[in-house]
């Protein structure tokens, strides 16, 4: 076996204790869930008993997430199927690219807030495009206090202060594409209507 697999194999019992932990169950509750005795998932997360198919299969159902999850597989393939979602600002960005320094895009979700936030206007490089899928967006920019509802667009310089937020205090879903370099986004229309058949 060589040293990478000896690797992942190693980590496999670390990341199943930090799994259940995470989700707040006991060895006794996933043995009743898993079909597995405690002191096999002891042994297994302690790293005293090497991971199989037949330890691992019932696992990744009860914590419904994919085996490459439990073992720390590398990802292969298409990347965007992959990303993980990146919390900021109280905001979960959804990458939906991948484009080094060209056009990015993300699925933005602002939750739902019984309090409002206190706007705090940004700057930075780039030009933002914004379409608001669901709930009510609040844009500020610059001067401008804006509600943009499901179906609307924005587009503006981002080196405009700037701040997106809930324009009621319910969840507000979008998706956003950001050019780092400041290039607009353009709809182009045929100029030319077409004969109706």
């Amino acid at each position: 076996m060589n040293r990478e697999t000896e690797e992942v194999l190693d980590g496999v019992g670390p990341r199943l204790r930090a799994l259940r932990r995470h989700r707040g169950i006991t060895l006794a509750d996933l043995a009743t869930t898993t079909g597995i005795s405690e002191s096999t998932l002891s042994r297994l997360e302690s790293g005293q008993r090497r991971a199989t198919l037949e330890l691992l299969l019932p696992l990744a159902r009860t914590y419904d997430v994919p085996l490459d999850d439990l073992v720390g597989a590398p990802r292969t393939g298409d990347p965007r199927i992959h990303l993980k979602p990146i919390h900021r600002f109280g905001m979960t960005f959804v990458p939906l690219s991948r484009r080094p320094g060209g056009v990015q895009s993300f699925k933005m979700l602002i939750p739902a807030s019984a309090e409002p936030l206190e706007p705090t206007l940004q700057t930075h490089d780039g030009f933002e495009w914004l379409y608001v899928l669901n709930g009510q967006l609040r844009l500020m920019l610059g001067d401008l206090d804006l509600v943009v509802p499901p179906g609307e667009a924005a587009e503006f310089d981002t080196s405009s202060p700037h701040w997106l937020g809930s324009a009621d205090g319910g969840a507000v879903e979008l998706l956003v594409l950001f050019d780092p370099q400041g290039v607009r986004a353009h709809v182009h229309a045929d100029p030319h209507p077409r004969p109706v058949a």
